[in-house]
């Protein structure tokens, strides 16, 4: 049986490094624009593809401590998204909304995106909607997660009580 205490906790912390990581990309963004050079794009990508992978990193760990599970196969990262977006009756609710998987799928995409070019050739149009959407996709997914924390955190402190 999952630690959902300590499960709780983690998202916690992962949840503030990303925050960390909401703000610098939005200060390179500004650096960028204040001074016109495309040389911190890279560093606004690089952001941008670390925001997605720490939300992911997220999505597994609950995943495999209660769903006791990981989605293999090609399409793996698109399979945790919509797992993670769906209640496992007995088990776990959703931990994100579906508006905020199809929100979220966008970021995903974008760092294959990232992963598979050379960083010359990043579209700064293409990047200025998810800079644009990134404070306010935070948010809603931070809401979402940390409703998913402190309800498993209850599991456990229920279960303490009843002991």
């Amino acid at each position: 049986m999952a630690n959902h205490l300590a499960l709780s906790a983690r998202i916690t912390k992962e949840l503030q490094e990303l925050e960390r990581v909401v703000e610098r990309c939005l200060d390179i963004w500004a650096q960028s624009e204040a001074s016109g050079d495309d040389r911190y794009i890279d560093g606004v990508a690089l952001n941008l593809q670390s925001f997605y992978t720490g939300i992911e990193r997220i999505f597994e760990l609950v995943v495999a401590e209660i769903d006791q599970d990981h989605p293999t196969g090609p399409n793996w990262h698109q399979e945790l998204l919509r797992l993670v977006a769906t209640e496992v009756p007995k088990l776990r609710p959703a931990l994100i909304s579906d508006t905020t998987r199809n929100t979220l799928d966008r970021y995903r995409g974008f760092r294959h995106v990232v992963r598979n070019i050379y960083s010359f050739n990043l579209d700064r149009e293409q990047i200025l909607p998810l800079v644009r959407d990134l404070r306010y996709i935070f948010e809603t997914a931070r809401s979402d997660l940390t409703r998913f924390a402190e309800t498993i955190a209850k599991i456990d402190l229920e279960d303490s009580d009843s002991v």
